[in-house]
């Protein structure tokens, strides 16, 4: 099953033949509440909606799935090739980093640079990772049971103010800065997190093309070692860290400027398409 939260903020289950409004399946809640809800209540759903009248999808817009998860873990110089493109050592563990839910905007939002901070805003294709389970200390062999579901992420990045600082959170975490959805595809769909094709490009040129198979550390695994540093609640977001091809390593550069268009997409999950302006 697919999840989604549409732009007059209704929560709906999604698959090939339409949607169905979670209320209508006796679930009031938000699409946080409904991932943080016990499991009997989500296989409860699940049975319902097999069974509803399913609405169309044309014409639907949606917003980000929620905007609200109590953090968002990112992940740097997680594939080999970017870490090289970087001029970066191979993290000997996960480069652990966060930014903030104020960035969340949905697949068709515009992603706004605030001239007077930045000019060097860049695009980082990632699988969006969220738990559905509480996780503290897991074994990697029992990481993948809590995640919920999977969605399509872009870490938009200052990268002016990410050198400039040495740290991330800020570069990271400006308004807008954080694209993700349009649906969450359920964990039971996906088959291998580690066998996702993603892509992005900027004005229809492709700039990143890899495969989640050439990460560093893989999903479980990241939540493995990130479950001993803190506790992940359901609704956390884990940016699992992008593939080589990113604007600030490219000569000339290529930063993303007024007027561009972003596509984002990873096989069998979705596509962001974020226009771009200015501030």
């Amino acid at each position: 099953m697919k999840f989604a939260t549409l732009k007059n903020g209704r929560p709906v289950a999604i698959d090939d033949d339409g949607m169905v409004p979670l209320k209508e399946l006796e679930f009031n809640g938000s699409m946080l509440e409904f991932i943080q809800a016990d499991k009997s209540i989500q296989d409860i759903l699940e049975k319902e909606f097999k069974k509803a009248n399913k609405k169309s999808l044309d014409d639907v817009e949606f917003d980000a799935p929620y905007r609200n998860p109590s953090k968002i873990i990112a992940i740097g110089l997680n594939y080999v090739d970017h870490a090289s493109e970087s001029k970066m050592e191979l993290p000997k563990n996960p480069l652990v980093f966060t930014k903030f839910p104020s960035s969340i905007i949905s697949a068709t939002d515009t992603i706004l640079i605030p001239e007077k901070l930045t000019d060097e805003v860049d695009f980082e294709v990632e699988l969006g990772v969220i738990i559905g389970k509480r996780a503290k200390n897991v074994s990697k062999e029992d990481a993948l049971s809590h995640v919920f579901g999977y969605t399509v992420l872009n870490d938009i990045s200052a990268r002016d103010l990410q050198f400039e600082d040495k740290q991330w959170v800020r570069a990271k975490s400006l308004d807008t800065f954080c694209p993700f959805g349009p649906v969450i595809v359920t964990a039971d769909e996906i088959e291998d997190p580690q066998n996702l094709h993603l892509t992005c490009s900027v004005n229809d040129k492709t700039l990143q093309d890899d495969n989640t198979k050439n990460m560093i550390f893989g999903v479980a695994d990241l939540i493995s070692q990130v479950s001993t540093y803190f506790t992940l609640e359901p609704g956390d977001l884990i940016a699992s860290g992008t593939p080589s091809g990113v604007g600030f390593s490219r000569k000339p550069p290529i930063f993303i400027k007024p007027g561009d268009t972003v596509t984002t997409k990873i096989e069998g999950i979705g596509t962001l398409v974020n226009p771009v302006d200015k501030i």
